[in-house]
């Protein structure tokens, strides 16, 4: 597989899913929008349009990965539709809250990612 970009790409819809573990009826799964991984190290994204909120599922996911010590999580305010691409703000998982950054374009996420991935090449 080369690259992911694919301007036609659709989301799963798993809800054919829902109900299938008997003793959680109303568990379904989840995706993540974006993974980098180094050294064993995961920078996990979410991407959510202005004004779209992340669902309890989601927050309670997302955040018990900020708590494990290899995962790092981060939720953009923006999109990218393949045509256009905005980072309008940057929230970052620290100890299980999510605060807000002073990132608030594409290159400051990609500063973030850089640093992410500088911090994450220290493990050996």
């Amino acid at each position: 597989m080369n690259g992911m970009r694919n301007d036609n790409a659709r989301h799963t819809d798993f809800g054919f899913l829902k109900g299938c573990i008997k003793d959680n009826e109303k568990a379904i799964p989840s995706d993540l929008d974006m993974i980098f991984e180094r050294r064993g190290r995961f920078l996990v994204g979410e991407w959510k349009r202005t004004g779209e909120k992340l669902s309890i599922g989601q927050k309670i996911m997302l955040k018990n990965l900020s708590l494990n010590p290899y995962f790092s999580v981060i939720v953009i305010e923006g999109y990218s539709d393949g045509n256009t691409t905005e980072v309008n703000g940057i929230y970052f998982f620290r100890n299980g809250k999510l605060e807000k950054t002073n990132y608030r374009c594409i290159d400051g996420l990609k500063d973030f990612i850089n640093r992410w991935y500088k911090w994450a090449d220290e493990f050996v």
